[in-house]
């Protein structure tokens, strides 16, 4: 939900936003027209019901026989406050509703246009080199008997897999790299729930245009979660949270399940578009104003894990129009891939602003003792994709892959991952 304030006072801020992405501008004319009719309508109900407090008043201080003519009065005007009440009920539904088809405001200086027009912001790390031909991730991930795609389509159908033995170690060691970093950070991790309710699903802004995506639970009335993201909001939904002690920080690791709609014939091979994974997700609340400062402090931490694995990569600023509904901005962390010879998204972190706390409530107290909704952040510390570049980076001409040293202590002092005769 966009700040409705905002709306009102500086529209052409949100018509710029809407072109930008490449969405419907005529949206704000739309919310505004809305906007106005919601607040005469709740103008009418407030009038009407100060009304019936002050007729009630001299009801209540008639003479007996006056009473029984005032309460037939009394009657009729408590139709009215509640015919008003309805239509302003009404007016707040249809605002809400032409509200939600405007999308978060951009960070302006963002690059606008789709997703080949992002801002190239750094590269770091030296791009792998090799003397021999290099094999693919699942071609050494079969080697080391550490991916097994076959048995994952036999059980479950394409873009299913298993990952066995190193294969398993290495992304428990992924994630448990980067669950350690985020308490050193002062995160509190959770375990998230993966099936969430649709107003929690709707209030990060998943059910829009990409709601294909999202595994839906008929029965239960219950969505699968793409991201623990998607939990980690709902955590502090319709709450006031203390910000008093700075941002409140959490890491949530949690399986995640995406439809990949869309993408049939993009990425088939292997595990780097999949229908699940692991993911370590960072999720913040903040005050607004320390919004920006937060999410160059995630970018940063995330930067650390890929310069700790030895992996070749570079940060882009997303342009506007491959931005999620949600996010104000983004930056992409995107990995050199060798056999592919292109970077590609490893992780991304996003400021969304006050966006999704709008729409699940969530505030917290400002200096005056008012409340004011916060700012929500999140970004990815580990996932299951980080071994597409991780075992391609580091192989051997004999299919062997070295184990970064960072990742040692978690696979028992492990440093080469040997093929399997």
């Amino acid at each position: 939900m966009i700040d409705p304030v905002i709306l009102r006072e500086n529209p052409d801020l949100i018509r710029r936003s809407q072109e930008a992405r490449g969405s419907r501008v005529e949206s704000v004319d739309e919310a505004i027209e809305a906007d106005a009719a919601r607040r005469r309508a709740i103008g009418v109900y407030e009038e009407l019901r100060a009304e019936q407090n002050v007729f009630s008043k001299k009801v209540a201080k008639a003479p007996k026989d006056e009473k029984k003519a005032l309460i037939a009065e009394v009657q009729q005007l408590a139709g009215r406050v509640k015919e008003a009440q309805r239509a302003s009920s009404e007016a707040e539904d249809a605002f809400t509703a032409v509200a939600r088809t405007i999308e978060n405001v951009i960070i302006e200086g963002i690059p606008s246009g789709g997703e080949d027009n992002f801002a190239l912001l750094r590269t770091d790390g030296e791009r792998p080199t090799f003397d021999f031909a290099p094999r693919d991730h699942l071609e050494l991930g079969e080697k080391l008997d550490a991916i097994d795609m076959a048995r994952g389509t036999k059980v479950s159908g394409a873009r299913f897999y298993y990952l066995k033995g190193i294969g398993a170690r290495l992304e428990l060691a992924l994630m448990t790299l980067g669950l350690d970093r985020a308490l050193e950070a002062g995160f509190t991790p959770l375990i998230t729930p993966t099936l969430v309710k649709p107003e929690i699903m709707a209030g990060t802004g998943f059910l829009g245009e990409h709601s294909d995506e999202v595994y839906k639970l008929e029965a239960d009335d219950l969505y699968l979660t793409g991201t623990s993201e998607v939990a980690l909001a709902g955590y502090h939904a319709d709450e006031i949270v203390d910000l008093s002690n700075g941002p409140l920080r959490y890491a949530g690791w949690s399986t995640c399940y995406r439809r990949e709609a869309g993408s049939h014939g993009k990425d088939t091979r292997g595990i780097i578009r999949v229908h699940q994974f692991n993911k370590l997700e960072m999720f913040v609340y903040t005050d607004p104003a320390e919004a920006e400062a937060e999410h160059d402090r995630l970018l940063a931490w995330q930067e650390g894990m890929l310069q700790s694995l030895g992996l070749s990569y570079r940060v882009i600023d997303t342009a506007a129009g491959d931005l999620g509904s949600s996010a104000a901005r983004k930056f992409d962390v995107e990995a050199w891939v060798p056999t592919q010879d292109a970077y590609r998204e490893l992780t991304s972190t996003s400021n969304c602003t006050t966006f999704q706390a709008r729409r699940l409530d969530t505030r917290y107290r400002t200096e005056s003792g008012k409340t004011a909704p916060v700012a929500t952040l999140n970004g990815t510390l580990a996932t299951t994709r980080w071994l597409v570049a991780l075992l391609e980076t580091h192989q051997r001409a004999d299919g062997s892959v070295v184990i970064p040293e960072v990742l040692r202590p978690y696979v028992g002092g492990l440093e080469v991952a040997e093929p399997v005769a």
